[in-house]
Order: structure tokens, then sequence, then C-alpha cells
């Protein structure tokens, strides 16, 4: 076996040939360009209210482009346990004891998403809670603005309505 070393600028190739007969030449090196994700900017909007330990939410996922995306995944992690039976809406899971993720389905560029309505049962009776939300999943665009799909709501048992 011949081998023969191959350096420049400071980085090494070796080239291996496994016999003299071996003729073919390599083909030569193509350079492909990067792939470029799309750029999307993802956020909730919405409202939620809290009574005797059932929170009721309404939240539209938005994009506000430039590209859009076919679906995305939003989490929404709870400060205190859910109870252990909850009814949730189609595209939605319970992923642990505090936290549902749930599909947004397509969001078009500078356009609304389908709006995702639940009611979940906490733990008990807590006095309030603090609802995380955020994108854990943006159907494979880059978002470089997360001040908009990162926020947390905190919620009273008052029966009041607070908006985010």
């Amino acid at each position: 076996m011949r081998m023969r070393i191959l350096c420049g600028l400071g980085a090494a190739a070796l080239v291996a040939l496994a016999s003299p007969a071996a003729t073919a030449t390599a083909a030569p090196a193509v350079d492909a360009a990067p792939a470029v994700a799309p750029e999307a900017d993802l956020a909730y909007h919405g409202h939620l209210s809290m009574t005797g330990g059932r929170v009721d939410l309404r939240m539209t996922p938005q994009n506000h482009g430039p590209s859009g995306i076919a679906e995305a995944t939003v989490r929404l992690r709870w400060s205190v346990p859910l109870a252990d039976e909850q009814g949730l809406p189609a595209g939605c899971a319970r992923t642990e004891v505090r936290t549902v993720m749930c599909r947004t389905g397509a969001l078009p560029a500078d356009g609304w998403g389908e709006t995702i309505t639940m009611a979940v049962r906490l733990r008990g009776a807590p006095s309030e809670v603090t609802l995380g939300i955020d994108t854990v999943w943006g159907g494979g665009a880059v978002d470089r603005n997360h001040h908009n799909d990162r926020q947390e709501v905190l919620v009273l048992d008052t029966g009041d309505t607070y908006v985010f």
C-alpha cells in the first residue's frame, strides 16, 4: 500500500492508493452552498383566567415573518402541577407534570395561526399560578427575536382576565 500525505494551509489531507492498478481519480470537491434556514419571528398572544384551580387559556400564535412555516411547537409550563386528568385539545399533549406542548399548525409569514383554547385543572386550588410560554420547535426556521415568543404570565385566582 502506498500513501501520500498532502499538507496545505495548515490542514492535512490523507490520500491512500489501494494498489498501483487503481487509476481512478477522485472527483473534484464541489463547494456546495450551505443550506440557509428560513427566518420566522414567532409570538403568542392571548388571555388567561383562573377560578378554583381551573385555568382557561385562549392563545393565538403569530408569525411576524419574513418566512412562513408549516408547523411549530409551543410549550406551556405551569408553576404548579396539573391535575392528573386533563381534557386537552387536539394537537396538544401533556409531556410532564407541569407541562403541555401544542402544535401550532401552519404559520404564514406576517400571519396568524389557529387559536389554541383549553381549560386545565391544577392540582389543588392555588391562589396564583405562573404560565411560561415558549417555542420549543420553530419548524426549522431561525427566530432571532426571542422577546416575543418567550414570556411568563402571572394569573391570580380571581376570575379576572390576564392578557399577554
